[in-house]
């Protein structure tokens, strides 16, 4: 079964990427991130070169995910800690509730 073949611009130049059937959506928008991430630091003047552009980008894109799973991380932890102390307190007021 072929893949559907997805055509995206980034940077005025166009890509033909194979994905998926059903994910076209999702890599449309991850194609306009990118190209929007680019755009800006393209508009910047400071780096010149579109694989220069394209390894900060990509630089850009990976520090902001991994910073979005440490975030995910500590509020799962969080989240698993309150659900503790919910369960101790419930535990608590069961036992008072049966005596």
């Amino acid at each position: 079964m072929d893949k559907p073949t997805v055509t995206v611009a980034i940077l005025g130049q166009s890509y033909k990427i194979n994905c998926p059937k059903g994910h076209e959506p999702d890599l449309k928008e991850a194609a306009e991130y990118l190209n929007n991430q680019m755009r800006e630091i393209k508009a910047s003047g400071k780096i010149v070169g579109l694989e220069k552009i394209a390894v900060l980008a990509a630089l850009n894109i990976t520090h902001d995910m991994l910073s979005s799973r440490k975030y995910a991380r500590s509020n799962e932890q969080q989240l698993r800690e309150l659900t503790s102390q919910l369960d101790a307190a419930l535990a608590h007021e069961t036992k008072l509730v049966n005596e």
